[in-house]
């Protein structure tokens, strides 16, 4: 019997930038194990320029990627998720639509980094580190043992990433 594809949408406000880069990178890491999305509640119809230049460096797919709204995955013919994560705070406290499929969700937060103001190259390595840290939750993710872990267990671990290094989650203060 064939392993399970298990679809995974990543979620963020504008669908430009985050979830972007999300989206391409489980699509290239988790080729024939998973199937990613990204959208946005309030999509801004573009992705973010250095979005698509740090994942073309990376050689990270950006073919047919789009900004778009997360009704589209709400509507009665879309994919049925298995996995949302958000990875901004503003979509993470907004009330998402219900999900076809019952998916776990989880909340992967990290710094805007299309809210970043300097030059390029600090724009730009804004959105390297922000790479960075969904590639090492992603990696985290799609190690483990999706088929044999209780639900329980597998949502807690699932926060657990979302407090890793990067995060938005308030994090107690060094003394």
């Amino acid at each position: 019997m064939p392993d399970k594809i298990y679809n995974v949408l990543f979620l963020c406000t504008g669908n430009s930038a985050r979830s972007i880069l999300a989206e391409s990178i489980m699509r290239k890491d988790g080729a024939g194990r998973f199937r990613s999305f990204s959208a946005g509640s309030h999509p801004k119809g573009a992705i973010n320029p250095f979005a698509l230049k740090v994942l073309k460096a990376a050689t990270y797919p950006i073919d047919g990627m789009r900004s778009k709204s997360w009704l589209e995955f709400a509507a009665p013919d879309a994919p049925a998720l298995d996995f949302v994560f958000t990875v901004c705070d503003a979509a993470a406290g907004e009330a998402c639509p219900v999900w076809p499929g019952q998916p776990m969700t989880a909340h992967w937060g990290i710094e805007d980094p299309a809210a970043v103001q300097g030059t390029d190259l600090e724009k730009e390595a804004a959105f390297v580190a922000a790479f960075r840290y969904l590639k090492n939750r992603i990696s985290i993710f799609m190690n483990l043992p999706l088929r044999s872990i209780d639900s329980l267990s597998l949502g807690a671990k699932l926060r657990e990433i979302g407090k890793l290094e990067g995060s938005t989650y308030p994090h107690p203060k060094a003394g």
